[in-house]
């Protein structure tokens, strides 16, 4: 085992491989025998389990009937009857919230008395298990016994809480390092897990609560305090601790999720975003939430560009429809407003949304009419979920972006269709263990280039913006909080193509601090400020 061990560690110093050699002394010297019971020897098998439960019926089947079975290592004995309701290969979202996994040795502990309110704990958590809630005076009393809560900043008539969902964290520690706290003492503090078990009962309560409208008309989704107020629609995923890629997409969700179709390449997304049988992707309360289907590697760009031009051809046959009725001269005069209002925010998917909804309660009235504008809107409503602009997405790593796809996604840009493209920019094939890739920075050690890369990384962004209608923006989440947030609106909002290159520290860096804030929360800052070569500051500690 030494011998393995000096194999393994010798190039990282002597140090290190001693400290391998004590462990390895000690557990030769630290065995101890377990007596194991006798009556062990009768035990029978343990048929007992829990069932899931849940408002949504389709969701619950699934988690009960599939994915609790797979999870225990039972799903060769599934019949196929058991996966007819899904044999189209669509499953119900949500259903990663019932694993509750408990990995952690450590979790956040909220301490109030030192918080300022400014939900940079939750806008940074990879994996949505630390979230603020805003709660009325009779869900505070209704609330578990040892919730916690302070008057909101804003908005005194409400009350504030941040809850972690301990089954769910990773114990990354980003939320604790990035919290600013008050007079030199953090709001947030990593404390074992045993300690933090009942925490787990509070978040359950505040999740199942009602977003307040009136913390949202306060806090505005185009800020970073006010985002974190909206439902994460990414959650509970299996990602490494501390992974920058489901914090970028994660936000995305909270801005976009209720009406967003997304194009998953394969990689880590597609394993974190996908993996069988359960998904983190998630639905609000009305049951809107992501669609999103992986594709191969090579042709995820042309597979987005798919969902946004079939989203394309339906719209139009659906408004030439309304726009029927409107020249009609047989719909009321309120009917005529709400269509025009469709028509006025077609291209803005936010605004839209709520033009579609009020537009769909007109078209029913209309419908009951034996007149032609009466047919058109029996028509129109038979695809009424096609009705409302849709957020196209497209997200993958560097390997499909900057390499195996890229053909595909310049195809897609040069189109001006209005789409949405989110480079997790890793700088090396992470899925597959760390290879090189034309977004690793020259000298960047990683496999298949193990004395340094001998060339530059490949320059996507200006590539993109030379066709002069793409919208390009970089982005380091942990280097600027606003300048991210504010590109990803930017983009969405922009009526055309757009490409967001987010810089994604990753666990195959090998470097200490190099997930997103573990270590050091000025480290990705530092790189940034150093021309963007992604080099990691060592800072001085202090005396």
């Amino acid at each position: 085992m030494k011998e393995a061990a000096k194999k393994s560690y010798g190039r990282k110093g002597e140090k290190i491989v001693n400290m391998n050699y004590e462990a390895i002394d000690r557990g030769a010297q630290d065995v101890k025998k377990v007596e194991i019971p006798s009556e062990w020897k009768n035990a029978g098998e343990d048929e007992s389990k829990a069932q899931a439960s849940g408002d949504n019926k389709c969701l619950v089947d699934y988690v009960n009937n599939v994915l609790k079975p797979v999870n225990a290592y039972k799903g060769n004995d599934l019949p196929v009857s058991a996966f007819l309701n899904y044999a189209d290969g669509a499953v119900p979202n949500g259903s990663a919230a019932y694993e509750k996994r408990g990995i952690a040795v450590d979790v956040p502990e909220w301490k109030p008395e030192n918080c300022i309110q400014c939900n940079f704990c939750s806008f940074v958590c990879p994996h949505a298990v630390i979230r603020s809630f805003g709660i009325n005076d009779e869900e505070a009393q209704n609330a578990p016994a040892e919730l916690k809560y302070i008057n909101m900043t804003g908005l005194p008539e409400m009350k504030f809480a941040i809850a972690v969902s301990t089954l769910d964290c990773t114990g990354c520690g980003a939320c604790a390092m990035i919290c600013p706290g008050k007079k030199g003492e953090k709001a947030l503090v990593m404390s074992p897990i045993d300690t933090q078990m009942k925490k787990q009962v509070e978040f359950d309560y505040l999740r199942t609560l009602p977003i307040k409208e009136e913390v949202l008309n306060k806090f505005r989704d185009t800020t970073v305090k006010g985002s974190q107020f909206r439902q994460p629609l990414l959650e509970f995923s299996g990602a490494c601790g501390g992974c920058a890629e489901t914090t970028y997409a994660k936000l995305i969700t909270q801005l976009y999720g209720n009406r967003m179709y997304l194009a998953n390449a394969t990689g880590c997304s597609s394993i974190w975003g996908g993996s069988a049988p359960s998904t983190p992707y998630a639905a609000d309360e009305n049951g809107h939430g992501v669609a999103w289907a992986n594709s191969l590697f090579e042709d995820n760009a042309e597979f987005g560009l798919g969902m946004a031009l079939a989203q394309k051809a339906n719209r139009d046959r659906l408004k030439s429809y309304v726009e029927k009725i409107l020249d009609s001269g047989e719909a009321s005069e309120d009917t005529c407003e709400s269509i025009k209002n469709y028509l006025n925010t077609f291209n803005d998917s936010k605004l839209n949304k709520k033009a579609t909804e009020d537009m769909v309660k007109k078209l029913e009235k209309v419908a009951e009419c034996e007149c032609e504008g009466g047919e058109l809107a029996r028509k129109t409503l038979k695809n009424k979920d096609m009705l409302s602009k849709k957020s196209i997405w497209m997200m993958g790593g560097d390997g499909w972006s900057y390499d195996i796809g890229y053909g595909g996604l310049d195809h897609v840009l040069a189109s001006g269709e209005d789409v949405n493209v989110f480079v997790f920019d890793t700088e090396v094939y992470s899925n597959t263990g760390g290879q090189s890739s034309k977004a690793s920075p020259m000298g960047s050690v990683a496999q298949f280039a193990a004395k340094g890369k001998a060339l530059k990384k490949k320059d996507l962004g200006a590539m993109a913006r030379n066709y002069g209608y793409v919208y390009v923006a970089q982005v380091a989440i942990g280097a600027d909080f606003n300048q991210c947030l504010k590109a990803i609106i930017e983009a969405e909002s922009y009526n055309g193509p757009s490409l967001i290159i987010g810089y994604s520290p990753c666990i195959n860096h090998g470097i200490k601090g190099c997930l997103l804030y573990t270590s050091d929360a000025a480290d990705e800052e530092d790189s940034v400020d150093l021309g963007g070569r992604r080099i990691i500051k060592k800072k001085k500690k202090k005396k």
